[in-house]
């Protein structure tokens, strides 16, 4: 990343919070939607234009588990583990993801293709077991369908979709 970009991106993101009340998660929020992730350069520039030590910025972001330090994969698969979707199911959907990715919630497989996480409720209770995929959602999930579901979206499958 350019220092010259980061620094006028990051300043134009502080500049639009100065002055108020819990500006540092509110510019956090703001630099992660745009990055997807709080890069560390983007964390010393930063320090330097909030006049904030960096240690202060890292404290605020590990507190809250909504900030990542690293990329996101290409698909988030958000598993919902609210009561309707945890009674039909999402524990084992969940558990099926993690053998087929190979991954724990939280993390990003290690091609960077997918990124799982859990989530409380994505407002669908009635298609329980719920799994979202970017900005789809998928409904009445057995576990037998997730390997289905995430071919749809793997590397090879998007390759072969293009020829």
């Amino acid at each position: 990343m350019d220092k010259a970009v980061i620094e006028q991106e990051v300043r134009e993101i502080a500049d639009s919070w100065k002055g108020k009340e819990g500006n540092l998660i509110m510019v956090l929020h703001q630099i992660q939607n745009r990055y997807g992730y709080v890069p560390r350069e983007v964390s010393l520039v930063l320090s330097e234009i909030l006049d904030v030590p960096l240690a202060r910025i890292y404290e605020v972001i590990t507190f809250y588990h909504f900030f990542r330090l690293t990329p996101p994969g290409k698909h988030t698969i958000s598993v919902c583990m609210g009561t309707a979707c945890y009674l039909k199911g999402g524990a084992e959907i969940l558990g099926e993801l993690e053998h087929l990715l190979c991954v724990k919630p939280g993390e990003t497989t290690k091609d960077g293709q997918f990124h799982l996480e859990v989530v409380r409720c994505l407002g669908c209770c009635g298609l329980a077991p719920v799994v979202k995929i970017g900005e789809k959602v998928y409904g009445g999930v057995k576990k037998k369908d997730v390997g289905d579901i995430i071919t749809q979206y793997s590397e090879d499958s998007e390759a072969k979709t293009a020829a």
